[in-house]
């Protein structure tokens, strides 16, 4: 029997003579189909010769809005290309060669476009493309469609046209001729020949300008040096590939000492080949990316370093210079100083101290030595700066005999120490102009906030080492109404035409032997590389000098974090939510603090119920600059009497109320030097960190992190320092995974994926996690979430102490228990990381394990395994139970807790249409209540097949790529079929350094690692 019941929608319905009801009713489609916007002005339509063809295209186009109306989903109104170019096929990347140098970071890259965005940054492999990017340039991309960026030209606040900003500039010129002022461009390091040129035409016209060179985190001394013996204001750009035995005093050359991307080189002597690794001692302070590598780590202060380093001379050339150095380290530093001058021509020393006179002293060695890494032709030219030339700018702001000042990517009234001072001379200053990506705290005092281009939307060419030429080039038309700095100058020179044409002419004195279009095609060029001869320097008066250094009391260590570097991008939301390597905290800076004086000074840290992490607040105090509710980490390996707080926190103008966070610590950074007398005390309160690894050693865990000496791994068989887990079957030992509970699948025919990890290689940089999330459109959850763990991260890189000295020395200390209740106590004691412990990074994302525990549990076949060996994931089927999550025991999958995608609880990129043009079409936007994790990118490995299928050929070794193998520039990921039998990644797997993380499992994971050896 039907039913008489009546339905109804909304209570309009009960009302009869509603007109809302019978239009509805009538209506199939609530909104009109927007034909008229995407058909253009009707009248001139109907007035025009449209072809039959056209009059097709347009009809289906509004059959296809019809259907997409018609959708239970959200309307997307979409406008195809009537006229499409000719060079853009939709759903195929095109790809373009260019280089990047922001006054901080710099790389040679391929950018990847679709449909005319800008969607990822890879790194360009080409012969003479040398510097790969870091995480803050793979986020750099991302930062292009930052909505907080600087849209229109300012004058006085006001915005204004480009018309009225040329006439002001040329104006206040003409007036600071005629009143005797001074005109000074401060910029960054450019870098950039064709700029420089024309800075210096200007200057030579005008007797009256200067050019005042500024980096925000300097290596001026490093430069007076290198200008004192060689004549030539650049850095030496070492080759730590050529190096059996590298000395670093106090150089983080992992990190970013002087500009970074030293990782590639350094890790080819790394990974152990024909039983020989080079060797590297690191004396240090605070832990970092280089010490945590380092076979040999001894943690003191940098007056300690410094009397050091004048030993290391002493026995290097013989000389007999007094020093002081404390007694705890001298058969550790003499220990190094032997194996380097045994090493000789393979032997390297680096120092990271600001001090003219050590910077001296490290010259002096590798002359001495004649290391072969020590390049002094094609030298760095990537920084130029000059304390000296800065502080008198100050100065002259301040007495008012500037009257015209041009400022090009720098932020002064945040970075500098002083810029109280720099504030005041401002305010003198007759004209400032700001030429600034967003309105940030310089621009916004300035007279003129001219927003300029992201690197992506400009032209440019870089020389970042002597004989090299680079081209930057556009990948996208500028998304707001921005001028170059270059046509500026342009425009005050006189010259007609555009910077492009400029450029063009320009590149010609350069490029000899080749063509424009074959460097715009390469993104670099290669030249012949002047050679330099040394001068001479008082290395030994140097030496004195240095060695009169004395401990000034507690010493801060000022340094860059591997995510935030130094702060230009703080508004990036991958970069915030980026958990630095070794602390594993994201959304902060902090003070670090040694276990020793945080027992002194009764600082703590300590895991809440929740799974935070919680610490105590300080007050520090510096040259009469007190910084207060500084949050603490207790860092393990940090130099007792030493505390560490990194640059580029802090930061207010032009960020989301989100991003503002952290302490501004340039405010400390007094006279440029890193290393500052400081005074602190404990404050009130608790500070929540967002944290996202609480486990602090491996705890004798040693099948997840596998690890033997460079001696062991030379003289004894694979199996007793690869030992294989084994397992009692009819009572008998065999490997564990010759048992199995399932039926294996031939997977000999077609492609079969693995993914190889060397641990030898691997630094902890983050590049690979920053590549992926922007080829997988991951969101960002912000603090909060990841304070209850629910971060997602696709791939993270766990970070292990030992509690001993090494870690085999845990594995002794866990051999030796006996009995349950020592165990309980010694498992509990171990958890503490040793004073100075060892450090490994290990790369976890999902190990698509072929016999994977998530794939048996799902109750709506959610997850399931590819022939290709990739544990997939159907979005559509999971519906949430995350019993798969329970079952995996790499725990790599994550839970979408909240709608993150135009959501504004989560104001990030994802909430923005500007900020959602990064996202990758190539890969679904995941929504909430969805269970997701690493695809192996699936969408990468497909691309590679249907593009061999569409040429006709078989695909080459080292063509599969995924986000993160493709970002390793050290070669620590390597990714392949492994039914290519001469692939380089099926030798890997069947390396007798190979493991699978959790064998005894029996997961049979199609990610392998591999046994870390040390050289001790």
């Amino acid at each position: 029997m039907s039913s008489n019941k009546k339905y109804w929608k909304s209570v309009e319905e009960l009302d009869g003579s509603s007109s809302i009801v019978e239009a509805l009713r009538n209506n199939e489609f609530v909104e009109e189909i927007p034909t008229d916007e995407f058909l253009g002005n009707e009248a001139a339509l109907s007035s025009s010769s449209t072809t039959r063809r056209d009059f097709l295209k347009y009809v289906g186009f509004s059959t296809a809005a019809a259907s997409l109306a018609a959708c239970e989903g959200p309307v997307h109104l979409s406008i195809p290309y009537v006229l499409q170019p000719e060079q853009i096929i939709p759903g195929v990347a095109d790809y373009y060669a260019t280089s990047v140098f922001d006054g901080f970071d710099f790389a040679n890259l391929l950018v990847k476009t679709r449909e005319g965005r800008p969607i990822k940054i890879d790194n360009n492999t080409i012969a003479g493309a040398k510097f790969t990017a870091n995480a803050r340039i793979h986020g750099s991309i991302l930062s292009l469609y930052d909505n907080m960026r600087l849209k229109e030209p300012k004058l006085d606040a006001k915005n204004a046209s480009w018309s009225a900003v040329d006439s002001k500039i040329k104006s206040s010129i003409v007036d600071a001729k005629a009143k005797g002022g001074q005109v000074v461009f401060l910029t960054n390091t450019l870098a950039s020949p064709s700029t420089e040129k024309l800075i210096a035409d200007f200057i030579s016209k005008n007797p009256n300008a200067k050019h005042v060179i500024y980096d925000a985190v300097s290596s001026s001394e490093a430069l007076d040096a290198f200008e004192t013996v060689y004549g030539e204001r650049a850095l030496v750009d070492y080759d730590f590939s050529k190096a059996s035995l590298i000395v670093s005093v106090g150089a983080d050359f992992l990190g970013d000492w002087q500009g970074g991307g030293y990782d590639t080189g350094y890790a080819q002597g790394r990974i152990p080949k024909n039983g020989k690794m080079s060797r590297h001692f690191q004396l240090e302070s605070n832990m970092t990316l280089s010490g945590a590598a380092a076979d040999k780590r001894v943690a003191m202060s940098t007056a300690n370093q410094k009397q050091a380093l004048v030993t290391i001379y002493n026995i290097i050339t013989g000389s007999s210079v007094a020093t002081s150095l404390d007694a705890a380290f001298k058969a550790d530093v003499a220990k190094a100083a032997q194996q380097l001058k045994a090493a000789g021509s393979k032997g390297l020393l680096v120092s990271g101290i600001q001090d003219k006179n050590a910077q001296l002293l490290v010259l002096a060695i590798n002359q001495v030595l004649a290391s072969e890494a020590f390049n002094t032709s094609g030298t760095r030219q990537i920084r130029k700066g000059s304390n000296e030339k800065v502080a008198q700018l100050v100065k002259d702001m301040n007495a008012g005999s500037v009257h015209t000042l041009i400022m090009s990517g720098v932020n002064p009234v945040y970075t500098l120490a002083d810029s109280k001072s720099f504030v005041e001379g401002l305010k003198k200053v007759k004209t400032s102009v700001s030429l600034s990506l967003k309105e940030d705290e310089t621009a916004s005092l300035s007279t003129i906030a001219a927003p300029v281009p992201h690197y992506l939307e400009a032209w440019g060419d870089l020389a970042l080492t002597k004989g090299t030429y680079s081209i930057t080039q556009p990948t996208i038309r500028p998304l707001f109404n921005t001028k170059q700095f270059q046509d500026i100058l342009l425009s005050i020179n006189g010259i007609a035409g555009t910077y492009y044409d400029y450029l063009k002419s320009f590149s010609g004195s350069v490029i000899a032997g080749s063509s424009w279009n074959k460097v715009l095609h390469d993104g670099v060029y290669v030249g012949v590389v002047p050679t330099s001869a040394a001068g001479t320097a008082d290395y030994n008066g140097a030496a004195n000098a240095l060695a009169q250094a004395k401990s000034t009391g507690l010493e801060l260590v000022l340094y860059t974090k591997t995510g935030m570097g130094d702060g230009q991008q703080a508004n990036n939301p991958w970069l915030q939510e980026f958990p630095d390597p070794l602390t594993r905290v994201s959304w902060d800076n902090y003070v670090t603090v040694s276990n020793a004086d945080a027992k002194k000074w009764g600082l703590t840290n300590e895991i809440v119920a929740n799974g935070g992490l919680n610490g105590s607040y300080v007050t520090l105090t510096a040259n009469g600059v007190k910084l207060e509710n500084v949050p603490v980490i207790v860092q393990p390996g940090q130099a007792v009497g030493t505390v560490g707080m990194a640059l580029g926190y802090g930061r207010k103008a032009a960020l989301k109320e989100e991003m503002q966070v952290g302490i501004n610590a340039y405010a400390l950074y007094s006279g440029f030097n890193n290393v500052q007398s400081v005074s602190i005390v404990k404050a009130d309160g608790e500070h929540e960190f967002a944290c996202v690894q609480g486990q602090k050693t491996l705890m004798g865990r040693g099948d997840i992190i596998k690890e033997t000496t460079l001696e062991i791994f030379n003289t004894k068989d694979a199996e007793l320092w690869n030992e294989k887990p084994m397992v009692s079957l009819d009572h008998k030992e065999v490997e564990a995974t010759s048992v199995d509970l399932w039926g294996s699948f031939d997977r000999s025919t077609g492609h079969h994926f693995n993914l190889s990890i060397d641990l030898n290689a691997c630094t902890g940089c983050g590049a690979c996690v920053i590549a992926c999330h922007a080829e997988n459109n991951v969101p960002v959850v912000g603090k909060s979430e990841v304070r209850r763990s629910r971060d997602m991260h696709w791939l993270r890189i766990d970070r292990y102490y030992s509690s001993e000295s090494t870690f085999e020395g845990d594995n002794e200390r866990k051999e030796n228990i006996a009995g349950l209740s020592s165990s309980l106590s010694t498992f509990n004691e171990m958890e503490k990381a040793g004073d100075n412990p060892q450090v490994s990074f290990q790369p976890v994302m999902c190990q698509h394990c072929n016999h994977a525990p998530c794939e048996t549990v799902c109750p709506v076949a959610a997850t399931s395994h590819g022939r290709q060996g990739q544990n997939q994931m159907a979005y559509n089927r999971c519906v949430g139970t995350r019993y798969c999550a329970n079952n995996c025991p790499y725990k790599v999958r994550r839970f979408n807790w909240f709608l993150y995608n135009k959501n504004s609880e989560f104001d990030y990129h994802m909430n923005d249409d500007l900020g959602r043009m990064v996202l990758n079409p190539d890969v679904n936007v995941r929504s909430r209540g969805v269970m997701e994790k690493c695809s192996m990118c699936i969408q990468m490995t497909q691309a590679t097949i249907l593009k061999a299928k569409n040429e006709g050929r078989a695909i080459k070794d080292g063509e599969f790529q995924t986000a993160c193998s493709n970002a390793c520039s050290t070669g620590a990921m390597i990714f392949g079929d492994v039914n290519d039998k001469e692939a380089v990644v099926t030798k890997l797997a069947e390396d007798e350094r190979s493991y699978h993380l959790l064998e005894h499992v029996g997961t049979k994971p199609n990610v392998v690692y591999h046994v870390k050896v040390r050289n001790t």
